[in-house]
């Protein structure tokens, strides 16, 4: 009974996935997909969720910094709804401000190259959203 992370972008959604008891989280991969277009996603993620047996989702929730909601906030709240209705998934929104400069200040202080911070920078966010709300439930 995992645990799936989601950093939902336009163009890309970084996963990550937790431990079966729900302490820590792992990125996964980075899926490539068109947000217009929701079937681009639908199998990529029924592999991770069936392969993984995922039986809750994690959606990053991009809040202003004064904490409403904007388009790319309503557009995860969307995605999300359809997480919940296509893969019958118990789906938490989690505020995930500063997420991805956070991934980037970890991969900076890492040393890890401009190039391969583009390529794991969303996986990476999908961490920190999972771990934050893994380390509220403990």
């Amino acid at each position: 009974m995992k645990k799936i992370g989601l950093d939902v972008g336009e163009k890309t959604i970084g996963v990550a996935l937790s431990d079966a008891m729900g302490w820590t989280a792992q990125g996964v991969t980075t899926l490539k997909w068109d947000e217009r277009n929701y079937t681009t996603a639908k199998e990529p993620l029924r592999k991770v969720i069936v392969e993984n047996d995922v039986t809750e989702a994690v959606v990053g929730l991009p809040k202003n910094m004064n904490g409403s909601i904007g388009p790319r906030g309503e557009a995860s709240q969307r995605f999300a709804k359809w997480l919940e209705k296509e893969y019958k998934l118990v789906v938490h929104l989690w505020d995930e401000r500063l997420t991805t400069m956070a991934a980037e200040r970890v991969l900076l202080d890492a040393d890890v190259s401009r190039q391969k911070r583009k390529k794991v920078i969303d996986k990476m966010a999908a961490v920190i959203i999972l771990q934050s709300y893994l380390d509220s439930k403990q």
